[in-house]
């Protein structure tokens, strides 16, 4: 690796590494399995490294709500009305302070077996992500890995108020939780409010019902803000926050971060740095008209661009949007444009292979190129995107949604078969599951050795290359990325055919970017390795050709 350019693998972890021994819907672990964190031994990271990964996200670490019954550890059960599904949403925690026990081979020393894995992702050379959920916590939230010196979250709250400053909750005194939800043997008064900002007793079973919503110092009945002094909340996340990165990590992916005030990014972020200044910060945010508010104020490395790229690219890869958009959608960012998180999948968003979105992972290789190379910023994929893994089953509790389940035990079909017997082997997947997996892996490594994509000037071709016989503008996207004397010139395909095209270089962008050869050159295209000659001459066209739902990148030297 020579650059500096962020590759993010996000993994469900009880989805990786499960072989599956059943995979029966609404499964228990017993019938369906789960991925455990041992199981990332070093050949497994090393097979991930060797991808061109340089973190990893670890998803659904930290204990949450479950039906399985853990409680012969001391490990409270929550009532099944209380979680969705079997395992439970990872964003339902149960406790701040403990890794949930289904990942660990020995529970009692499931901690321990988490700051091993830390240590042995450090060991490849990759740096270790995981989430931080900020905005609400499990309906039955109790603490038993909880250092003495803290107090339990609502231990001292007000319950007769709705608000309190200090409380860690929102309470609806004087009733009990009900609703659409059958709560029968679960009682809870006075009502919580729920964490999807619902501040009556009476959620539906379209709410985060199995939330409840944290308190920061914002009376919502009210419009008002108790910032000064600092909340009581403040503190006890802060000390979360603080308490995982002494383990060693390297970044938290921040959940739903505009429901918690930018008065406490600001606050805590700091906090955390001062201390630990290495630490990335990444928003899941979607409100584009506050990204500078997170960035600037709050301090947040980087932000989901979900409501941007993310929406674009997934309107021209299934054909209701031309590529010309993506012009309009990087000059939209503005001043966070290095400090987008661009994706094509994530365990919120449909599979590119699923019948809900594009049906069938080739037609998300043009995007992911744009996405990867278009700038500085980093790129993340998740874990199946690389073999075309579909979501497509009915797991249990989403149903059939074209997602891979986060409440459900389950194996992926194409995760279980490329982990198998204690390694992740090439021997169990189809041929096009391996070239699409060999793509995924030379376009991050292209990314991780290409200084013209992590430090390199960006200009868009798309103005002078309009809709022709010689370059098809609503299927086709061209850009130019230098470095020194080092240019890609970069063309997304988004066509299910092959095309021949000819792009035109402006006058323009050799000023820009100072392009000194003036004529036939040598380039190699990066990911077939292929040398080719093209004449680089101003407003002259470069012919190409671009794969069906492909793309290519031609280093010369300029």
């Amino acid at each position: 690796m020579t650059t500096d350019k962020i590759v993010i693998y996000q993994i469900f972890t009880r989805l990786f590494c499960n072989s599956g021994n059943g995979n029966i819907t609404n499964g228990s672990k017993e019938t369906n399995g789960c991925g455990k964190l041992n199981s990332f031994d070093e050949n497994v990271l090393q097979t991930i490294r060797k991808q061109g990964v340089t973190h990893i996200w670890f998803t659904g670490l930290i204990a949450h709500a479950s039906r399985t019954d853990y409680s012969r550890y001391g490990i409270p059960t929550s009532h099944s009305a209380t979680v969705k599904g079997n395992a439970g949403s990872p964003y339902a925690i149960r406790d701040y302070f403990d890794i949930d026990p289904d990942l660990a081979v020995n529970v009692r020393c499931r901690m321990k077996e988490f700051t091993n894995l830390v240590d042995r992702v450090h060991a490849q050379g990759m740096k270790f992500i995981m989430d931080f959920v900020p905005n609400h916590v499990a309906r039955e939230y109790k603490s038993v890995k909880r250092p003495k010196k803290y107090d339990e979250l609502g231990e001292n709250d007000h319950k007769e108020y709705s608000f309190f400053k200090d409380n860690n909750f929102y309470y609806i005194p004087g009733e009990k939780l009900a609703g659409a939800v059958d709560w029968e043997g679960y009682v809870e008064e006075p009502a919580k409010a729920t964490g999807n900002d619902r501040f009556d007793a009476y959620p539906n079973l379209f709410d985060w019902y199995e939330t409840v919503k944290l308190n920061y110092g914002v009376d919502y009945k009210n419009q008002t803000n108790h910032f000064d002094p600092i909340p009581d909340t403040w503190f006890k996340m802060r000390d979360i926050l603080l308490y995982w990165a002494e383990k060693g990590i390297d970044g938290f992916r921040c959940d739903m971060v505009e429901m918690v005030p930018v008065e406490f990014w600001h606050w805590a972020i700091e906090e955390i740095k001062q201390k630990y200044p290495h630490i990335i910060f990444i928003a899941e945010i979607y409100n584009p008209g506050a990204y500078s508010a997170y960035t600037q104020y709050g301090h947040f490395d980087y932000l989901y661009d979900k409501v941007g790229m993310y929406d674009t690219l997934r309107a021209i890869t299934v054909g209701s949007q031309s590529a010309t958009a993506i012009t309009s959608c990087w000059q939209n960012i503005g001043e966070n444009g290095e400090k987008m998180l661009h994706f094509m999948e994530n365990h919120d968003e449909q599979r590119i292979a699923s019948d809900f979105f594009a049906g069938n992972g080739i037609k998300g290789r043009p995007s992911m190129v744009v996405s990867a190379c278009i700038d500085k910023c980093p790129i993340m994929c998740y874990a199946g995107q690389e073999l075309g893994e579909r979501g497509m089953d009915n797991e249990g509790f989403s149903g059939t949604d074209g997602r891979s389940t986060i409440f459900d035990y389950w194996a992926p079909d194409t995760l279980s078969r490329w982990y198998k017997d204690g390694e992740l082997s090439d021997k169990h997947l189809t041929r096009e599951e391996i070239d699409l997996k060999s793509f995924y892996s030379r376009l991050f490594n292209i990314c991780t050795t290409e200084n013209a994509i992590s430090k390199g000037l960006f200009f868009d071709l798309m103005y002078v290359n309009p809709d022709s016989e010689q370059f098809n503008a609503h299927k086709e996207y061209a850009f130019l990325r230098k470095y020194n004397n080092e240019m890609l010139l970069i063309v997304a395909n988004f066509s299910d055919k092959a095309q021949q095209s000819q792009v035109v270089i402006p006058e323009h962008a050799f000023n820009y970017l100072q392009i000194e050869n003036r004529g036939r050159v040598n380039a190699v295209e990066l990911f077939t390795g292929q040398n080719v000659t093209i004449d680089l001459q101003p407003n002259s066209p470069v012919n190409v050709q671009i794969p069906a739902n492909g793309a290519i990148i031609l280093k010369c030297k300029a």
